[in-house]
């Protein structure tokens, strides 16, 4: 019985030490935006890595920071009434190396808080995360990441859990997650409408990610999936989630040479926002752009997606599902020699109000069909008014792929070019005003 206890204790004592709490103002952090505190908060997680793991903890405050190097094994937690400030000096994100090196422009790009080859790392609590992201302003097309900084990037990372903390006006993109396995994202509050390029999450040719309880508000993309690498995104389920964008709701694209493959999204909210006082990104009239689009235009594959129980209120163009040819490579010298394919795709129990009059669209490519696409219980009501429109001529082929790209469609259903054994069953589109399109516009279908 002693000897027993004592391993009892033993063992209590290790899982004690092992989940120690290493509190920043020990380590020299004040709660002053005039200060910087990126050094002893740096100092807390490096220590709290190397003795095994633990809490970083962040207590009520405010905490002006550069760019914070998340390391293995380490939970940074903010507690109630703690933010963290991101720096509006672009040479406090510089000292901390390293930092990433784009795959395709081969510019080192810049980011608030960081990870690279990390396992077991945890960010949550109820505080914040607030880039000012504001104070960066766009100098050229492609400097998202490079002069505007991300607010929270992992890359390359296994068994990684973000939860129930607020993040706020990032740079450019409010989080990107590149290449990681086993991610779970839950609970979290997204505010990112502040600048150019302001999405809400970008998951990356991830594996086996879960994200949940999501509230997000965007000016660009809300839910989006990414391949900017080979790497396939797959086996990602996406679920109750509330999302506003001045551009796609739910999007797998733009950026697809790997593709996607086992995605589930289900029970989610696609609205407008509360705040329509700024806008960069997106559709003129505030809706957004579309709710859900699905999109192959870098030779990648796009396998067994489903989507289903979605809420829309708003959005121009509701459904979007493209196969095109624009073959950006993911690194230069590397050409895309294939126009890639969509197949098995099922869209399920959707219901769409207050919709602009374009349409919705699924659309390949001459010799190169989106296959199996099946789409059911599905109801639309948009604002109509429009005359006949011819069928379009031009297949845009190159271009970027975009739920408005043709303007308004032949159809004030669904305009199907290029496809294979699409098959519709319990659609209903309803008009405002009257519209003289037919429901469907069907060419080269088999």
């Amino acid at each position: 019985m002693k000897k027993t206890m004592l391993l009892f204790l033993g063992s209590m004592l290790a899982a004690s030490a092992f989940a120690a709490d290493y509190h920043i103002r020990d380590y020299g952090a004040v709660s002053d935006t005039t200060v910087l505190s990126t050094r002893a908060i740096q100092q807390a997680i490096d220590e709290c890595s190397q003795a095994g793991g633990g809490r970083v903890v962040v207590p009520a405050g405010s905490y002006k920071i550069g760019t914070l190097v998340l390391k293995s094994h380490v939970n940074l937690h903010l507690e109630k009434g703690a933010t963290l400030y991101g720096s509006t000096d672009l040479k406090d994100y510089l000292e901390m190396k390293p930092n990433y090196v784009s795959l395709r422009t081969q510019t080192t790009t810049i980011q608030l808080i960081y990870a690279d080859n990390v396992d077991d790392v945890c960010l949550d609590g109820t505080g914040t995360i607030d880039g000012r992201g504001s104070a960066f302003k766009k100098l050229s097309w492609n400097d998202e990441g490079i002069t505007r900084p991300h607010l929270l990037r992992f890359i390359n990372s296994r068994d990684i859990t973000v939860k129930d903390i607020t993040l706020k006006n990032s740079g450019c993109w409010m989080q990107h997650y590149l290449a990681c396995d086993r991610l779970q994202i839950r609970g979290i509050k997204v505010f990112n409408r502040n600048n150019f390029n302001n999405d809400a999450i970008d998951i990356d040719g991830c594996h086996d990610v879960t994200l949940s309880d999501m509230i997000a508000d965007s000016d660009d993309d809300a839910i989006t999936l990414k391949s900017t690498s080979p790497r396939l995104c797959e086996n990602v389920t996406i679920s109750n989630c509330v999302v506003s964008s001045h551009c796609n709701g739910i999007k797998l694209g733009t950026e697809t040479n790997g593709g996607f493959r086992n995605i589930s999204i289900s029970h989610c909210i696609v609205k407008p926002s509360y705040d329509q006082s700024t806008q960069f990104f997106g559709d003129s009239l505030k809706r957004g752009t579309s709710a859900i689009s699905l999109e192959i235009v870098d030779g990648g594959i796009m396998e067994n997606v489903h989507v289903s129980d979605i809420v829309v209120d708003g959005t121009e163009s509701p459904i979007f599902i493209r196969l095109g040819n624009r073959a950006r490579g993911y690194a230069e010298g590397v050409p895309v020699r294939r126009v890639g394919h969509i197949r098995n795709i099922h869209l399920s129990n959707i219901s769409v109000t207050n919709a602009g009059r374009t349409g919705c669209s699924i659309t390949g490519l001459p010799g190169h069909h989106v296959e199996d696409v099946y789409l059911s219980n599905i109801t639309i009501r948009h604002r109509g008014g429009c005359a006949a429109v011819p069928v379009l001529l031009d297949e845009k082929e190159k271009e970027y792929p975009e739920a408005t790209m043709w303007g308004v469609l032949p159809a004030k259903g669904f305009f199907v070019r290029h496809a294979s054994h699409v098959v519709f069953r319990d659609i209903e589109v309803t008009t405002e005003q009257e519209d003289a399109r037919p429901l469907y516009v069907k060419q080269d279908v088999l």
